[in-house]
């Protein structure tokens, strides 16, 4: 991988900050990375886990807070408000009241492992190297993206005394099942939250060799399209072509909904016309995935959008599940239900009050009323979309950081094509989030085979060793 010409070639003087970035690499080179990230991975952190809070509460206590605590960070627990959801870190170190306030994120809890399902590595509780691919299960998400971002952190302190701002970091330990509680916790305790940026890593690079700013996340909404006409199945020879298949009627419905092409249907659930700023922004930018990542179908989605418009300025819809009878032992009868678990995904200034009434409007109107709505009791994770405009001071000043360890500007996002808990910072704190990722498309999360790129990591461990070195050594949009 080449990530652009990096700062050696442009200064033969070394300073203050080359060290530092020498001294991140260093901790890298030598095995400091590979070492915390692999007792990391080990925590089994399920958090769709039942009754697995125990283990959450253990990667805090056993991992963060003595990681924290030797970064000289006083820290405070806070137990989840909804019942049985891991707990929540936030670790603070106060400097000075005239130096800007940065607060960072990172959650330490995964999928489900799927243990028997991996085939690559040794299982998902076992860092293992393959190569420039690292093996396991919270790797990219998110493990060894606060895992970098602390150890830089922790180079920064160790060659300049102090870190020149003050510091506060959220690791939250339920975001894989929708940050339950983490509203509530931070509305709860705003004054101890509230800082001037949030600067943090989550997601994926637009592609492996470049590093990317992103600065908001597409909303999510989960719901369930369901038919149910009678209490049981029916011999589908005798009543073939007399009672209504609730399978047909859900598909129908759901043709309804997106085109056989993948444009959406629904009026309400388009997103406004792009800005300017978002347009501009995403010019040129191709998205690539690495390896064994799947060939995009150029003819999918929103016509006349480039592949990045459709991921990160556009809305998607997709049905994430279907199930009628038993697909494992199907017998000839006609099912009495059907039920499809769907997701938008959507990006900000879409009228989010509008998507569920206008699905139930879109479904009447074309002869669907006995197709139900629900809310799963599960997967029903829901985020609103967000955004930090490309043209914010704070954008600038962390891509003048980046410019200078990379050689060249970093990609800028106007937004992630997932979802995460972006609005409680942008809109509940109401300050600006610029996400800086340290994973890739192709990384397996949320599947098996989970895994991280080492020389990403390395470049990653380099960027974010500049940009906190610069946010205490030069003047930050809070402070002038």
């Amino acid at each position: 991988m080449v990530f652009c010409k990096l700062a050696a070639q442009k200064n033969t003087m070394a300073s203050n900050r080359d060290t530092a970035v020498k001294n991140a690499l260093t901790y890298f080179d030598q095995g400091g990375f590979e070492q915390e990230l692999g007792r990391r991975v080990a925590i089994r952190t399920e958090s769709q886990k039942p009754d697995n809070a125990a283990v959450l509460y253990d990667y805090l206590n056993q991992e963060m807070i003595p990681a924290f605590d030797q970064m000289g960070f006083s820290c405070q627990v806070f137990d989840n408000p909804v019942a049985g959801c891991g707990p929540v870190l936030l670790a603070k170190r106060f400097e000075d009241k005239t130096k800007a306030s940065i607060l960072g994120y990172g959650h330490g809890d995964v999928i489900l492992g799927q243990d028997d399902q991996w085939h690559k590595g040794n299982g998902p509780w076992r860092l293992s190297k393959d190569g420039d691919r690292w093996y396991g299960r919270g790797t990219a998400d998110n493990k060894a993206q606060h895992t970098i971002n602390m150890a830089a952190m922790r180079c920064v302190l160790a060659e300049r005394g102090h870190l020149g701002f003050n510091a506060g970091y959220i690791i939250e330990t339920g975001e894989e099942s929708g940050s339950p509680g983490l509203r509530e916790i931070i509305a709860g305790n705003r004054d101890q939250f509230q800082a001037d940026v949030l600067i943090a890593s989550d997601g994926p690079r637009v592609s492996p060799e470049l590093t990317t700013l992103t600065l908001g996340a597409r909303g999510a909404i989960n719901f369930d399209l369901a038919v149910k006409l009678r209490d049981g199945a029916h011999h589908s020879g005798n009543w073939g072509g007399l009672i209504a298949d609730p399978a047909i009627i859900l598909s129908n419905a759901l043709a309804s909904i997106v085109s056989a092409k993948g444009r959406i249907q629904i009026a309400d659930w388009l997103p406004p016309p792009t800005s300017s700023a978002v347009t501009n922004a995403l010019k040129g930018i191709e998205i690539s995935a690495g390896t064994n990542a799947p060939a995009i179908d150029t003819d999918w989605g929103e016509p006349d959008l480039s592949p990045a418009e459709k991921v990160y300025s556009w809305n998607s819809f997709a049905v994430l599940a279907m199930t009628s009878g038993n697909p494992g032992n199907p017998v000839n009868a006609i099912s009495p239900a059907a039920r499809a678990h769907c997701q938008l995904r959507y990006f900000a200034g879409t009228s989010e009050d509008r998507i569920m009434p206008a699905l139930r409007e879109h479904l009447d109107a074309h002869g669907f009323a006995n197709v139900q709505i629900e809310t799963p009791e599960t997967n029903a994770a829901s985020f609103a979309a967000s955004r930090t405009e490309p043209d914010h001071s704070w954008v600038d000043f962390v891509r003048t950081s980046v410019r200078q360890t990379n050689g060249c500007d970093p990609v800028i996002l106007p937004s992630m094509g997932g979802s995460i808990c972006n609005d409680l910072f942008t809109h509940l704190l109401g300050i600006p989030a610029i996400w800086i990722p340290h994973s890739y498309a192709g990384c397996s999360q949320h599947a098996p085979d989970e895994h991280i790129l080492s020389p990403l990591c390395r470049n990653a461990m380099q960027v974010m060793a500049g940009l906190y070195w610069d946010l205490g050594d030069r003047p930050t949009p809070a402070s002038t």
